[in-house]
């Protein structure tokens, strides 16, 4: 029953693109993206290409994958190219039509300069940008059931790591094992490198764990993600470990509070910058401005980053089904850093958090 639900929901998006194209007056389109190739296909190879038009569309790849492609892919022709995508382009065997739209954003330049030397002035190459955005944001049930299940398997791992930490282990043993937990409890993988940072490494956003130990008094962000049948999940935590100072209880507060109003604030309608200004504005009036440098949050999806984007730039109409996370943070260099973050689904009247992991302060 999934399987037939997950090739409705291809045919549908398949469908969403081809209209836009002909909105656009384009006669092809190739994709290079490999995360927009499985929202449109399934397949989850690392080399792969693929051509859209409005009479039919392929998925190219190599002998490595022949058996993957076959098993996954559905929705569309699988091409095995023995000689290379832009061989095949080249074979005269596919109609382009005049204009080939191509992703400017998911291409390197040698690529595209051999795309445009392949057409010799026959087809009109128009670069296109966040072309699959709109439809990419909109999250499916398939998409929401894969999401679940990787904050819940973010949020086992992550209870199992805190009991862990103490001052004979290193961020690094914390973040290792959480890769090792990811994965025996059926993850993928990580979505991104775990960050784990104790003390003053704590106000860096994204520090690298290090074979530093933790020390008692200290604060330690905690920032996992794992992926589930091609789909991320997303969640921070800051914990202390034993006794903090009561300038770290503060600054932990105002972020909580934060982060619960900005779960509170969100609605259908608002544009991502005006929920991002709700909770930086709270932030700088408990005296904090210029430490909070990064968004309020981000899409995700099959990426870890995706749009929308919830920041000061964000211009995208917050809908229903998308996904996305709020996790604002307070760094002071030097000293600690907080940072709490839940992944959210965007609701009729509000947003709810997929993970549900208590955000009150673990003193450990």
């Amino acid at each position: 029953m999934e399987s037939e639900q997950i090739q409705v929901y291809q045919k549908e998006s398949l469908e969403l693109v081809l209209r836009k194209m002909m909105s656009r007056a384009l006669d092809g389109c190739i994709i290079t993206d490999l995360s927009v190739i499985r929202w449109l296909t399934g397949f989850s190879g690392s080399s792969a290409r693929m051509l859209v038009t409005p009479e039919k569309s392929w998925l190219f790849t190599d002998f490595r994958y022949q058996e993957q492609a076959a098993q996954e892919v559905t929705a569309v022709e699988t091409v095995i190219a023995a000689d290379g995508f832009e061989a095949e382009l080249g074979s005269g065997r596919y109609y382009l039509g005049e204009t080939v739209a191509l992703q400017s954003d998911k291409v390197t330049w040698h690529e595209a300069t051999r795309f445009i030397e392949l057409f010799h002035g026959r087809q009109r190459v128009v670069p296109v940008d966040s072309f699959f955005d709109e439809f990419r944001m909109v999250k499916n049930g398939i998409e929401l059931m894969r999401m679940r299940r990787a904050a819940a398997i973010g949020e086992q791992v992550l209870e199992g790591v805190l009991s862990m930490i103490s001052p004979s282990v290193t961020e690094l043993d914390i973040a290792t094992e959480i890769t090792y937990q990811h994965k025996k409890l059926g993850a993928e993988s990580d979505s991104f490198e775990p960050i784990v940072a104790g003390g003053a490494r704590s106000a860096m956003p994204h520090a690298r764990p290090s074979e530093a130990c933790f020390k008692p008094g200290e604060l330690i962000v905690i920032d996992t993600g794992c992926v589930v049948e091609g789909y991320a999940s997303d969640q921070t935590r800051t914990v202390a470990l034993g006794n903090i100072s009561d300038e770290a209880r503060t600054v932990y507060r105002i972020v909580q509070e934060a982060q619960e109003l900005g779960i509170a604030s969100a609605r259908c309608g608002m544009v991502a910058k005006e929920l991002d200004a709700v909770v930086r504005r709270y932030i700088a009036d408990h005296g904090y401005t210029e430490e909070f440098g990064h968004g309020l949050g981000h899409g995700v999806g099959l990426d870890v980053h995706e749009e929308p984007r919830i920041s000061a730039k964000g211009e995208h109409e917050l809908r229903e089904n998308m996904v996305f996370t709020i996790e604002p943070g307070i760094y002071l260099p030097g000293k600690f850093g907080v940072r709490i973050e839940d992944t959210v689904l965007m609701g009729p009247h509000g947003v709810t958090p997929l993970q549900q992991f208590t955000k009150e302060l673990i003193e450990l």
